[in-house]
């Protein structure tokens, strides 16, 4: 135990030194910043729009936003934009102040609504964007809680047996000296570990959880994260596929509202948050920029770009129909998401209900089998 308090007070040591080293004026301000759900920018996206549809000015349904509503950060955000429209900027010029907010997908989409005198139009394009996004993640997200909830109360179960229940039973094993099974003393020995360890490996444990955190944020460690999850069997296929709706998604409806092709790509580029599809994203942007086909670009990279979507974005310039074909791609694969994520529970289900059933059973039989031994040696 004085190893472990030793160890322990190295550990505390050397956060705190950490610690010493932040800036928390820097850390105050990201706290204080305002920030704002993508569900709380759909409503208020959406809500804009029916203002202005109605006939209201963008000075009066920005003051009436101010007012209202019990979000308290979009409050301050609308109170700033209000402030700026005033002043004479456009609300493209005022929504950019808010980089971590509000995309710039959506400041460019309103910056055009405002060019072309279809503001209340593009509002509601942005809105919809923004909800098909948003229940769209929130779908992969809710199929990954079940497995995530069995993951967790097996390793609870399994821990609570091993070190509250199973050194109850460890001394009649010893008092009797008998020869006990291998599974019994593996069991053993791991129980006595996490009783004399167990603070030292929680601790080890919140150590690397912080040091992985701060390590992913490189960009090799991001880069590599993103390249293993693609690989994975499942994960990685639903991985893709999200990204390909978003990017095809996007660039469809930039494409719609007229912006540029190479612009549109250089926008998309900024609101994808793979890093593999960043990079290619770059490559190609720079290649188009010269005259280049997008689909032909897009051919260089099969394992992150499918044939079939090669060949539609091929027909799409072919027949001048870009926009309408890269939204019928995109709408294609988040229905393939919606099926992968519906069936995710039930193709990973009984791979759990296995792993669990497993470790229980070698815990239970790790203490049954030598008390059914000890009591078929007892005679009258």
């Amino acid at each position: 135990m004085n190893k472990l308090f030793v160890y322990w007070d190295i550990l505390v040591t050397k956060v705190v030194h950490s610690l010493g080293k932040w800036n928390f004026n820097d850390i105050s301000e990201k706290i204080n910043s305002p920030h704002l759900s993508v569900r709380g920018q759909v409503l208020f996206y959406k809500r804009l729009a029916m203002m202005l549809l109605s006939g209201m000015s963008l000075k009066l349904a920005l003051e009436m936003m101010a007012t209202e509503g019990s979000n308290r950060h979009l409050k301050r955000i609308v109170q700033g934009l209000l402030l700026d429209v005033t002043a004479g900027l456009s609300l493209a010029a005022a929504l950019a102040k808010y980089p971590k907010v509000f995309s710039g997908f959506s400041v460019n989409l309103i910056m055009i609504g405002e060019q072309s005198g279809t503001l209340a139009s593009n509002l509601n394009y942005v809105s919809i964007e923004l909800r098909k996004k948003y229940d769209l993640r929130n779908q992969i997200i809710g199929a990954l809680v079940y497995p995530a909830i069995i993951i967790v109360a097996t390793f609870a179960i399994t821990i609570f047996l091993i070190v509250y229940i199973f050194p109850k039973i460890v001394p009649i094993f010893s008092g009797l000296k008998v020869a006990l099974p291998l599974s019994t003393r593996i069991l053993m020995a791991l129980s006595d570990f996490l009783l004399q360890y167990g603070l030292l490996v929680l601790a080890g444990m919140f150590f690397l959880i912080i040091v992985l955190l701060y390590v992913s944020k490189r960009p090799a460690a991001r880069k590599m994260i993103a390249f293993v999850v693609l690989q994975l069997p499942i994960f990685g296929k639903i991985t893709k596929y999200y990204n390909l709706a978003h990017i095809t998604r996007t660039l469809g409806l930039l494409l719609k509202v007229d912006i540029p092709i190479v612009s549109a790509l250089a926008i998309i580029n900024s609101s994808t948050s793979n890093v593999i599809y960043k990079a290619v994203l770059w490559s190609v942007e720079r290649e188009v920029s010269t005259g280049k086909s997008l689909a032909t670009e897009l051919e260089k990279t099969p394992k992150l770009f499918p044939l079939v979507l090669v060949q539609m974005v091929k027909a799409g310039e072919v027949s001048g129909h870009m926009s309408d074909t890269l939204t019928y791609v995109s709408e294609m694969y988040e229905s393939d998401i919606r099926d992968w994520t519906r069936n995710l529970t039930t193709m990973i289900e009984p791979v759990l209900m296995l792993v669990m059933g497993l470790m229980v059973g070698f815990i239970a039989i790790s203490i049954i089998t030598p008390i059914y031994g000890i009591t078929q040696n007892i005679h009258p």
